[in-house]
């Protein structure tokens, strides 16, 4: 997902700010979409607000810097539904767990069944989390996105479950065969 259409995708929902942009790219539902940075939020709020996309209005607090809170325009709407027809990239998915997994027969056997335990502790929370969100989720589409993503990890989970001793064996046997090269 583009940092821009991300923006807009907060934004149709309700005004906000950059800094809380960045927070859901984040730690919010936003973040299985984009890891947008601040270096690249603050630019792309600028040019659609030059664009007439967006708005910004100024808040000041007392002992607290000035905040600049950003408001979609009707022609940012538009725009944003006209980006969401647009035909979509691919799905992208970057996985450290899976450059271990290619890997595995270079690896200590110690050193990777504590990282496939820890994936799949991780995995575990994140299912734990989305449930979370999915229990008080009030938006259809929201729900059906948090499901898909409890879905897909517990999925990913049940693989790692059933097939870990395939990467472990990989591991033990590579293991072995350096100790008895090194007799």
């Amino acid at each position: 997902m583009t940092t821009r259409k991300f923006c807009l995708s907060v934004l149709v929902k309700g005004e906000t700010t950059g800094y809380e942009l960045r927070k859901l790219s984040r730690d919010g539902l936003h973040r299985y979409f984009t890891d947008a940075s601040y270096g690249s939020i603050y630019p792309c709020l600028n040019k659609l607000e030059r664009e007439g996309l967006v708005t910004c209005r100024e808040e000041t607090t007392p002992g607290k810097p000035v905040r600049k809170v950003y408001t979609i325009t009707d022609k940012g709407r538009a725009a944003f539904v006209e980006e969401l027809q647009e035909p979509p990239f691919d799905d992208t998915y970057r996985s450290p767990f899976l450059m271990l997994a290619l890997h595995a027969a270079h690896l200590p056997p110690e050193f990777l069944s504590e990282r496939i335990d820890a994936r799949e502790d991780e995995l575990r929370q994140r299912i734990q989390a989305l449930s979370e969100e999915l229990s008080i989720c009030s938006n259809p589409a929201s729900c059906w996105t948090l499901r898909s993503g409890i879905e897909t990890m517990a999925a990913a989970l049940k693989f790692i479950e059933n097939n870990r001793s395939e990467l472990e064996a990989l591991s033990h046997a590579s293991s072995q065969a350096r100790v008895q090269a090194a007799e």
